[in-house]
């Protein structure tokens, strides 16, 4: 699997799993990019990873997203990794609660798809994510459940409407990524041990893991449209 020569764009490439991607995918040689909405995480995730290039960028910020494209010239291969879990019942709170659930992963893929395609080079692929959510919800989390089928159907979609472009996704169970220390702070290792129980491996995903599988989909030019999970099995039981 390897990419010497090839630009791979990794956006929400600052922490967790597309931080794990940006790294894995240049010890194989590609040129990266990495872009998020956080200053100063990308500036600390560029200076472990070494030679990078940077991009400030909200995803849900169609201009934004335009301008990220024009400076990165061109591109073999994006992993949009933006997106978090959002919850809340359907009938509590405010829509607009729920919006970022869905606005990241269905709109801000869009604007990213949109300008990056016009820059990608032959071979190109796209990589999105969905979750172990589109297919195992849970009471209190309906719109991250959206957010992440949205995305899994969007790559079968956009798989043959965007040929010979290939697009996938990536489908994470519950991952060690820093999103999950905001949820659950100190608690989040007891939340962790209960989780793995559970599941048919007994144990959660790393954020390098489901990276591994990002880069699978990106170096294998015989796949487009299919959805991987890495869940351990959890969407079983």
């Amino acid at each position: 699997m390897q990419l010497d020569g090839k630009h791979v764009v990794v956006v929400g490439g600052s922490q967790g799993i597309g931080y794990e991607t940006a790294r894995l995918a240049k010890q194989l040689g590609a040129e990266v990019t990495i872009a998020g909405r956080s200053l100063s995480k990308l500036e600390e995730a560029s200076e472990r990873l070494g030679k990078v290039y940077t991009g400030l960028v909200d995803i849900t910020d169609e201009a934004a997203v335009e301008r990220l494209f024009t400076t990165t010239g061109p591109v073999d291969h994006v992993y949009i990794s933006a997106g978090s879990f959002v919850g809340g019942k359907v009938l509590d709170g405010s829509v607009e609660q729920f919006r970022p659930a869905i606005e990241t992963r269905v709109w801000g893929s869009v604007y990213v798809i949109r300008a990056a395609v016009p820059k990608m080079l032959s071979g190109g692929s796209i990589t999105l994510t969905g979750g172990l959510s589109t297919d195992r919800p849970v009471p209190g989390a309906w719109a991250t459940a959206v957010g992440t089928a949205a995305a899994e159907q969007m790559s079968r979609a956009l798989a043959i409407e965007l040929t010979p472009i290939r697009v996938n996704a990536v489908s994470p169970g519950w991952t060690d990524t820093p999103m999950w220390d905001t949820i659950f702070g100190e608690a989040k290792e007891q939340a962790f041990q209960d989780v793995a129980s559970k599941i048919p491996t007994r144990r959660l995903a790393t954020a390098s893991e489901v990276a591994s599988a990002v880069i699978f989909l990106m170096t294998n030019p015989s796949i487009t449209g299919e959805v991987i999970h890495i869940d351990g099995g959890h969407r079983y039981v």
